[in-house]
Protein backbone atom coordinates (compact mmCIF):
# COMPACT_ATOMS: atom_id res chain seq x y z
CA UNK A 1 0.00 0.00 0.00
CA UNK A 2 0.78 3.45 -1.30
CA UNK A 3 2.05 5.54 2.05
CA UNK A 4 -0.19 8.44 2.67
CA UNK A 5 1.45 11.91 2.04
CA UNK A 6 2.39 14.37 5.10
CA UNK A 7 0.19 17.11 5.56
CA UNK A 8 2.90 19.59 5.78
CA UNK A 9 2.84 23.11 6.75
CA UNK A 10 4.57 26.24 5.71
CA UNK A 11 5.96 29.08 7.39
CA UNK A 12 7.26 32.37 6.18
CA UNK A 13 9.30 34.55 8.01
CA UNK A 14 10.67 37.83 7.63
CA UNK A 15 13.34 38.51 9.36
CA UNK A 16 13.65 42.05 10.12
CA UNK A 17 16.30 44.91 11.89
CA UNK A 18 13.24 45.35 14.57
CA UNK A 19 11.11 42.77 14.44
CA UNK A 20 9.98 39.28 13.65
CA UNK A 21 7.04 38.23 11.59
CA UNK A 22 6.14 35.02 10.46
CA UNK A 23 2.95 33.29 8.61
CA UNK A 24 1.57 29.50 9.45
CA UNK A 25 0.02 28.07 6.25
CA UNK A 26 -1.27 24.72 6.28
CA UNK A 27 -1.01 22.89 2.91
CA UNK A 28 -4.26 23.50 1.46
CA UNK A 29 -2.78 27.44 1.56
CA UNK A 30 -4.99 28.73 4.58
CA UNK A 31 -3.86 31.14 6.94
CA UNK A 32 -3.43 29.51 10.57
CA UNK A 33 -1.55 32.15 12.44
CA UNK A 34 0.15 35.66 11.55
CA UNK A 35 2.44 36.81 14.32
CA UNK A 36 5.39 39.43 15.40
CA UNK A 37 8.07 39.18 18.09
CA UNK A 38 10.22 42.18 18.51
CA UNK A 39 13.37 41.56 17.45
CA UNK A 40 15.88 44.34 17.88
CA UNK A 41 18.65 42.89 15.81
CA UNK A 42 21.11 45.50 16.22
CA UNK A 43 21.52 44.65 20.17
CA UNK A 44 23.02 41.35 18.65
CA UNK A 45 21.93 38.14 17.06
CA UNK A 46 21.07 36.31 20.48
CA UNK A 47 17.61 38.83 20.01
CA UNK A 48 17.14 36.88 16.49
CA UNK A 49 17.29 33.31 18.82
CA UNK A 50 15.01 34.73 21.46
CA UNK A 51 12.49 35.73 18.87
CA UNK A 52 12.77 32.42 16.84
CA UNK A 53 12.57 30.36 19.78
CA UNK A 54 8.98 31.72 20.93
CA UNK A 55 7.39 31.60 16.99
CA UNK A 56 8.62 28.40 16.48
CA UNK A 57 7.41 26.94 19.62
CA UNK A 58 3.78 28.02 18.15
CA UNK A 59 4.09 26.11 14.91
CA UNK A 60 3.56 21.72 13.95
CA UNK A 61 6.83 20.14 13.91
CA UNK A 62 6.03 18.74 10.43
CA UNK A 63 6.84 22.20 9.06
CA UNK A 64 8.58 23.87 6.32
CA UNK A 65 10.37 26.74 6.71
CA UNK A 66 10.88 29.74 4.14
CA UNK A 67 12.70 33.40 4.94
CA UNK A 68 13.10 36.31 3.46
CA UNK A 69 14.84 39.41 5.61
CA UNK A 70 15.75 43.44 5.50
CA UNK A 71 18.13 42.76 9.30
CA UNK A 72 21.30 42.67 7.71
CA UNK A 73 21.20 46.06 7.30
CA UNK A 74 21.67 46.43 11.43
CA UNK A 75 24.92 47.90 12.30
CA UNK A 76 25.93 44.90 14.30
CA UNK A 77 27.21 43.82 10.46
CA UNK A 78 30.05 45.22 9.09
CA UNK A 79 28.45 44.69 6.08
CA UNK A 80 25.07 42.98 4.36
CA UNK A 81 26.59 40.35 3.06
CA UNK A 82 28.19 39.54 6.58
CA UNK A 83 24.60 40.31 7.59
CA UNK A 84 22.68 38.20 5.25
CA UNK A 85 25.06 34.75 6.24
CA UNK A 86 24.97 35.76 9.99
CA UNK A 87 20.99 35.84 9.49
CA UNK A 88 20.24 33.09 7.45
CA UNK A 89 23.32 30.96 10.19
CA UNK A 90 20.99 31.58 13.14
CA UNK A 91 17.58 30.75 11.49
CA UNK A 92 18.83 27.33 10.40
CA UNK A 93 20.70 26.80 13.61
CA UNK A 94 17.48 27.73 15.34
CA UNK A 95 14.84 25.51 12.95
CA UNK A 96 16.96 23.20 13.24
CA UNK A 97 16.36 22.48 9.15
CA UNK A 98 18.92 21.69 7.03
CA UNK A 99 16.35 22.10 3.95
CA UNK A 100 16.02 25.34 4.98
CA UNK A 101 14.78 27.70 2.08
CA UNK A 102 16.12 31.48 1.37
CA UNK A 103 13.90 34.04 -0.35
CA UNK A 104 16.26 35.43 -3.20
CA UNK A 105 13.66 37.69 -4.88
CA UNK A 106 15.00 37.86 -8.53
CA UNK A 107 16.79 34.49 -8.12
CA UNK A 108 13.54 33.01 -6.88
CA UNK A 109 13.76 30.35 -3.95
CA UNK A 110 17.46 28.68 -3.24
CA UNK A 111 18.38 26.11 -0.45
CA UNK A 112 21.32 27.46 2.30
CA UNK A 113 23.80 25.41 0.77
CA UNK A 114 23.39 27.23 -2.80
CA UNK A 115 23.66 30.71 -0.99
CA UNK A 116 27.17 32.29 -2.02
CA UNK A 117 28.14 35.93 -2.87
CA UNK A 118 26.18 35.86 -6.68
CA UNK A 119 22.98 35.61 -4.70
CA UNK A 120 23.76 38.43 -1.98
CA UNK A 121 21.98 41.16 -3.55
CA UNK A 122 19.45 39.69 -4.80
CA UNK A 123 18.66 38.02 -0.84
CA UNK A 124 19.42 41.07 0.78
CA UNK A 125 16.06 43.43 1.53
CA UNK A 126 14.12 41.43 -0.85
CA UNK A 127 11.33 41.48 1.52
CA UNK A 128 9.52 44.37 -0.68
CA UNK A 129 9.41 42.12 -3.56
CA UNK A 130 7.96 39.03 -2.33
CA UNK A 131 4.96 40.83 -1.37
CA UNK A 132 4.57 42.94 -4.55
CA UNK A 133 4.98 39.89 -6.66
CA UNK A 134 2.19 38.00 -4.62
CA UNK A 135 0.10 40.95 -5.18
CA UNK A 136 0.63 41.08 -8.58
CA UNK A 137 -0.23 37.44 -9.18
CA UNK A 138 -3.74 38.45 -7.94
CA UNK A 139 -4.19 41.36 -9.58
CA UNK A 140 -3.24 42.53 -13.30
CA UNK A 141 -2.55 46.72 -11.85
CA UNK A 142 -2.41 48.55 -8.43
CA UNK A 143 -0.37 51.02 -6.61
CA UNK A 144 0.71 48.37 -3.59
CA UNK A 145 1.85 50.47 -0.82
CA UNK A 146 2.91 48.52 2.71
CA UNK A 147 3.45 51.26 5.61
CA UNK A 148 5.25 49.41 8.38
CA UNK A 149 6.98 50.61 11.53
CA UNK A 150 9.98 51.91 10.06
CA UNK A 151 10.01 52.22 6.35
CA UNK A 152 6.90 52.55 3.20
CA UNK A 153 7.41 50.54 0.15
CA UNK A 154 5.60 52.03 -2.79
CA UNK A 155 5.05 49.59 -5.84
CA UNK A 156 3.58 49.70 -9.13
CA UNK A 157 2.20 46.55 -10.66
CA UNK A 158 0.89 46.39 -14.04
CA UNK A 159 0.11 43.74 -16.33
CA UNK A 160 0.17 40.99 -13.26
CA UNK A 161 4.25 41.93 -12.65
CA UNK A 162 5.73 44.28 -10.26
CA UNK A 163 6.79 47.36 -12.20
CA UNK A 164 9.30 48.49 -10.66
CA UNK A 165 12.43 50.83 -11.17
CA UNK A 166 15.12 49.62 -8.26
CA UNK A 167 15.78 46.57 -6.37
CA UNK A 168 18.39 48.12 -3.89
CA UNK A 169 17.67 50.14 -0.85
CA UNK A 170 20.24 52.35 -2.52
CA UNK A 171 18.19 52.23 -5.73
CA UNK A 172 14.83 52.04 -4.44
CA UNK A 173 15.55 55.15 -1.96
CA UNK A 174 16.68 56.86 -5.45
CA UNK A 175 13.34 56.23 -7.00
CA UNK A 176 10.97 57.19 -4.04
CA UNK A 177 10.02 53.06 -4.14
CA UNK A 178 11.68 53.37 -0.48
CA UNK A 179 10.45 56.11 1.17
CA UNK A 180 12.09 55.33 5.27
CA UNK A 181 9.29 56.46 6.77
CA UNK A 182 7.21 54.91 9.10
CA UNK A 183 4.05 55.23 12.32
CA UNK A 184 6.27 53.54 15.22
CA UNK A 185 9.97 53.68 15.01
CA UNK A 186 10.55 56.69 12.65
CA UNK A 187 11.90 59.81 14.79
CA UNK A 188 9.42 62.63 14.98
CA UNK A 189 12.46 64.94 13.76
CA UNK A 190 12.90 62.63 10.57
CA UNK A 191 9.55 63.84 9.83
CA UNK A 192 8.98 67.42 10.50
CA UNK A 193 11.69 70.29 10.46
CA UNK A 194 9.19 72.87 11.68
CA UNK A 195 5.44 72.54 12.75
CA UNK A 196 2.58 74.92 12.72
CA UNK A 197 1.61 75.20 16.31
CA UNK A 198 0.18 77.71 18.71
CA UNK A 199 -0.66 80.18 15.73
CA UNK A 200 2.92 79.87 15.09
CA UNK A 201 5.37 78.57 12.89
CA UNK A 202 7.57 76.33 15.35
CA UNK A 203 10.95 75.11 14.66
CA UNK A 204 11.49 71.21 16.06
CA UNK A 205 14.25 69.92 17.98
CA UNK A 206 16.92 67.65 16.17
CA UNK A 207 16.76 65.14 19.11
CA UNK A 208 15.91 61.75 19.67
CA UNK A 209 12.61 62.56 22.28
CA UNK A 210 9.85 61.28 20.88
CA UNK A 211 8.81 58.80 18.06
CA UNK A 212 5.93 58.77 15.22
CA UNK A 213 4.32 56.28 18.03
CA UNK A 214 3.66 59.09 20.48
CA UNK A 215 2.42 60.52 17.49
CA UNK A 216 -0.36 57.89 16.91
CA UNK A 217 -0.82 57.45 20.14
CA UNK A 218 -2.01 61.18 20.05
CA UNK A 219 -4.42 60.43 17.01
CA UNK A 220 -6.05 57.44 18.77
CA UNK A 221 -4.78 55.28 15.47
CA UNK A 222 -1.86 53.22 16.93
CA UNK A 223 -2.83 49.27 17.96
CA UNK A 224 -1.59 48.13 20.97
CA UNK A 225 -0.72 44.73 19.58
CA UNK A 226 1.48 46.53 16.64
CA UNK A 227 3.21 48.75 19.20
CA UNK A 228 5.89 46.28 20.29
CA UNK A 229 9.49 49.20 19.65
CA UNK A 230 10.74 50.65 22.70
CA UNK A 231 9.50 54.57 23.32
CA UNK A 232 12.16 57.16 22.87
CA UNK A 233 13.07 57.59 26.53
CA UNK A 234 12.20 53.97 27.45
CA UNK A 235 9.05 55.62 29.69
CA UNK A 236 5.42 54.68 29.51
CA UNK A 237 3.15 53.92 26.45
CA UNK A 238 0.18 56.14 27.25
CA UNK A 239 -1.07 59.28 25.98
CA UNK A 240 -0.08 61.05 29.07
CA UNK A 241 3.23 60.51 28.23
CA UNK A 242 3.53 60.50 24.72
CA UNK A 243 2.06 63.99 24.76
CA UNK A 244 5.03 64.90 27.39
CA UNK A 245 7.49 63.59 25.10
CA UNK A 246 6.45 65.29 22.02
CA UNK A 247 5.79 68.71 24.04
CA UNK A 248 9.86 68.36 24.50
CA UNK A 249 10.19 68.32 21.28
CA UNK A 250 9.45 72.29 21.07
CA UNK A 251 10.96 72.80 24.11
CA UNK A 252 7.85 72.48 26.43
CA UNK A 253 6.63 70.63 29.14
CA UNK A 254 3.29 69.12 28.92
CA UNK A 255 1.55 71.30 31.16
CA UNK A 256 1.84 74.27 28.99
CA UNK A 257 -1.01 73.50 26.51
CA UNK A 258 -3.77 71.62 26.89
CA UNK A 259 -4.17 67.65 25.35
CA UNK A 260 -6.33 69.01 23.09
CA UNK A 261 -3.41 71.02 21.65
CA UNK A 262 -0.95 68.45 22.11
CA UNK A 263 -3.28 66.54 19.60
CA UNK A 264 -3.66 68.58 17.42
CA UNK A 265 0.34 68.74 17.60
CA UNK A 266 0.16 65.66 16.47
CA UNK A 267 -2.34 66.08 13.94
CA UNK A 268 0.53 68.65 12.18
CA UNK A 269 3.03 65.99 12.39
CA UNK A 270 1.14 63.25 10.84
CA UNK A 271 0.29 65.20 7.80
CA UNK A 272 3.59 65.91 6.92
CA UNK A 273 4.25 62.19 7.25
CA UNK A 274 1.23 61.48 5.17
CA UNK A 275 2.20 64.22 2.57
CA UNK A 276 5.59 62.85 1.86
CA UNK A 277 3.98 59.57 1.29
CA UNK A 278 1.41 60.66 -0.90
CA UNK A 279 3.69 62.53 -2.74
CA UNK A 280 6.15 59.53 -3.18
CA UNK A 281 2.45 57.41 -4.50
CA UNK A 282 2.00 59.91 -7.23
CA UNK A 283 5.09 60.59 -8.58
CA UNK A 284 4.85 55.98 -9.22
CA UNK A 285 1.43 56.77 -10.88
CA UNK A 286 2.81 58.82 -13.19
CA UNK A 287 4.21 55.86 -14.57
CA UNK A 288 0.80 54.30 -15.25
CA UNK A 289 0.11 53.32 -19.00
CA UNK A 290 -3.70 53.86 -18.63
CA UNK A 291 -5.75 57.01 -18.42
CA UNK A 292 -7.57 55.73 -14.95
CA UNK A 293 -5.50 55.58 -11.65
CA UNK A 294 -5.00 52.66 -10.56
CA UNK A 295 -6.43 51.23 -7.08
CA UNK A 296 -4.38 51.39 -3.99
CA UNK A 297 -3.72 48.23 -2.18
CA UNK A 298 -2.60 48.70 1.58
CA UNK A 299 -0.95 46.72 3.69
CA UNK A 300 1.71 47.29 6.87
CA UNK A 301 0.06 48.57 10.29
CA UNK A 302 0.28 51.93 8.87
CA UNK A 303 -2.01 51.37 6.06
CA UNK A 304 -4.67 53.42 7.56
CA UNK A 305 -2.44 55.88 5.89
CA UNK A 306 -3.03 54.37 2.16
CA UNK A 307 -6.42 54.39 2.72
CA UNK A 308 -6.87 57.93 3.44
CA UNK A 309 -4.54 58.38 0.57
CA UNK A 310 -6.47 56.96 -2.06
CA UNK A 311 -9.19 58.80 -1.08
CA UNK A 312 -7.54 61.95 -1.27
CA UNK A 313 -6.03 60.84 -4.99
CA UNK A 314 -9.70 59.85 -5.90
CA UNK A 315 -9.02 56.11 -6.35
CA UNK A 316 -10.07 53.23 -5.01
CA UNK A 317 -8.55 51.38 -2.13
CA UNK A 318 -8.24 47.17 -1.46
CA UNK A 319 -6.91 46.15 1.75
CA UNK A 320 -4.24 42.99 1.48
CA UNK A 321 -6.64 41.21 3.89
CA UNK A 322 -9.56 41.33 1.45
CA UNK A 323 -6.93 38.86 -1.09
CA UNK A 324 -7.53 35.71 1.69
CA UNK A 325 -11.21 34.05 2.91
CA UNK A 326 -9.23 33.31 6.00
CA UNK A 327 -11.16 35.45 8.97
CA UNK A 328 -8.85 37.08 11.50
CA UNK A 329 -9.98 38.06 14.78
CA UNK A 330 -9.59 42.25 15.50
CA UNK A 331 -7.18 41.40 18.74
CA UNK A 332 -4.70 39.33 16.53
CA UNK A 333 -2.00 40.19 13.90
CA UNK A 334 -3.71 40.60 10.43
CA UNK A 335 -2.27 38.86 6.57
CA UNK A 336 -1.90 42.69 6.32
CA UNK A 337 0.18 43.28 9.25
CA UNK A 338 3.21 41.07 8.04
CA UNK A 339 2.76 41.44 4.07
CA UNK A 340 5.88 40.30 3.31
CA UNK A 341 6.11 37.24 5.59
CA UNK A 342 3.14 36.04 3.94
CA UNK A 343 3.34 36.38 0.66
CA UNK A 344 6.96 34.43 0.86
CA UNK A 345 4.76 31.44 2.24
CA UNK A 346 2.29 31.65 0.09
CA UNK A 347 5.31 31.68 -3.06
CA UNK A 348 6.64 28.97 -2.26
CA UNK A 349 3.37 27.11 -1.95
CA UNK A 350 3.05 27.85 -5.78
CA UNK A 351 6.99 28.09 -6.54
CA UNK A 352 6.26 27.14 -10.42
CA UNK A 353 5.20 31.05 -10.51
CA UNK A 354 8.16 33.01 -12.12
CA UNK A 355 9.50 35.67 -9.94
CA UNK A 356 9.49 39.27 -12.07
CA UNK A 357 12.95 41.21 -12.87
CA UNK A 358 12.77 44.90 -12.20
CA UNK A 359 13.56 47.23 -14.99
CA UNK A 360 16.79 48.39 -13.30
Amino acid sequence: MQAKPVDRSIVGWDIGGAHLKAALLNSNGDIIMVCQEPCPLWQGLDKLEHALQIILAKTPQQTRHVITMSGELVDLFAARAEGVVEIIRVTQQVLGQQALLVYAGRSGFITVAEVSAQYIDDIASANWLASATYVAQQLEQGLFVDVGSTTTDILLLQNNQADVIGYTDFQRLGSSELVYTGIIRTAVMAVAQSVYFAEREVGVMSEYFATMADVYRLTHELNEIHDQADTADSQAKTVQASARRLARMIGCDADDFSGQQWQQLAYAIREQQLCRIQLACEKQLLRVRQPHKPRLIGAGVGRFLVQEIAHSLGTEYLDFDELFSTPVQPSQMHAADCAPAVAVAYLFLGNSQQIPHPSC
